[in-house]
């Protein structure tokens, strides 16, 4: 819960160590949350459902107050979760009548019919299950709706991916694994009761949470939202349906992230620079530092520490250095001035510094230490 990092509300965190938890159990917490519903509602008046969040609630059940009420009471961290789900809901539909809530499920999927039952949210909320891989367990999943009907809850929505579910710091998006995904998702609606299933939430993470890196950058995913978006509406991703994709970016080649064709959608100069910058300069790079015979072998961290190379070496590494360098320096001036024509500055320093900057301080150190040797002739 990002605003318990803040000092002025530490003191509602679960644990006192860790921003990600609100323990429920303090006077301050629920009036914090329906301030905060208070404010979205303020900015999205005409909202048919409200996502209230609730997922991976990894310290709750950890804090003092919940241990001595756990110990007190026999009551499981379900049953506290459920607990405080249930008032967090119950004020969304008495301030907001019309205002479906809708939480995730995960912090539940463990708990029986009968807690789930007797709690009281099924008629409260609707759940939105998730999960964002391409192999996820189909039968489990049936399973686990059927579960959450016969405890009363009369609309289940689904949660797939089309970017953000790779990796922390991933920069390239897989279209193959959201597809599959997404493909996954509809065998499990084939397979419940038609009415039960509201809708599939299609989501894109940018932060794994908020301390982590960005993941990928919206525009380098347009291209995985085209193709997950045709393939929910058609129910399958057909030769037509491909083309129809492609016709609608602009773009002659979607499984070959390696491919020059950058598309004519908007952000696709940001697609294609960042693609240059993972499949061509970054492995270039690698190279040239790791792999390089030349390098490795007459230009080692040792010769570099006592500032000599072999002259005859220098034709070998400093064209591939200096023409790398260049390339480095020209993708680094374009796609930071692309960058901010998206997003703002503070953005965009980020980025650059985690994904650009320490490989290019690599190279600029290998070239700076290359003349270096040079100055000092044998």
């Amino acid at each position: 819960m990002f605003v318990l990092k803040h000092k002025e509300f530490a003191h509602l965190r679960e644990v006192e160590a860790f921003p990600n938890t609100l323990n429920p159990h303090k006077e301050q917490s629920l009036p914090l949350v329906q301030a905060m519903i208070g404010q979205v509602m303020e900015l999205h008046p005409d909202a048919r459902w409200l996502h209230v969040g609730s997922d991976e609630v990894y310290c709750l059940g950890e804090g003092n107050e919940s241990k001595e009420i756990m110990a007190n009471t026999q009551i499981t961290v379900e049953e506290i979760f459920l607990h405080h789900l249930k008032s967090v809901t119950s004020h969304v539909a008495s301030t907001f009548p019309g205002v479906r809530p809708i939480a995730w499920d995960d912090m539940i999927r463990a708990a029986n019919e009968q807690a789930l039952t007797e709690s009281g949210v099924a008629p409260l909320v609707e759940l939105m299950l998730w999960d964002y891989s391409p192999d996820l367990d189909v039968d489990n999943k049936v399973a686990t709706v059927a579960k959450y009907k016969q405890s009363g809850f009369q609309k289940i929505w689904f949660a797939s991916a089309f970017k953000g579910a790779t990796g922390v710091r991933e920069q390239l998006t897989s279209i193959n694994h959201h597809l599959g995904n997404n493909s996954q998702w509809l065998k499990v609606a084939g397979k419940i009761p038609k009415e039960l299933l509201q809708g599939i939430a299609l989501t894109g993470w940018q932060r794994y949470d908020h301390f982590s890196v960005l993941c990928e950058l919206l525009p380098v995913a347009l291209p995985s939202v085209a193709v997950c978006l045709q393939f929910l509406k058609h129910g399958e991703y057909s030769d037509q349906v491909m083309e129809q994709v492609k016709s609608f970016l602009g773009m002659t080649e979607l499984e070959n992230l390696a491919s020059k064709c950058s598309g004519s959608f908007p952000g696709s100069k940001v697609f294609s620079l960042i693609t240059q910058l993972m499949c061509n300069l970054r492995p270039e790079l690698n190279e040239l530092l790791g792999e390089n015979r030349y390098v490795a072998g007459w230009f080692s961290p040792y010769h570099r520490r006592i500032n000599v190379i072999s002259p005859l070496m220098v034709q070998e590494i400093q064209p591939a250095t200096t023409s790398l360098m260049s390339r480095w320096q020209t993708l680094h001036d374009e796609l930071q001035n692309e960058l901010l024509q998206i997003y703002p500055p503070s953005a965009v320093a980020e980025w650059m510094e985690v994904n650009v900057l320490p490989w290019y301080l690599q190279l600029k150190k290998l070239a700076e230490e290359l003349n270096a040797a040079l100055q000092n002739p044998l």
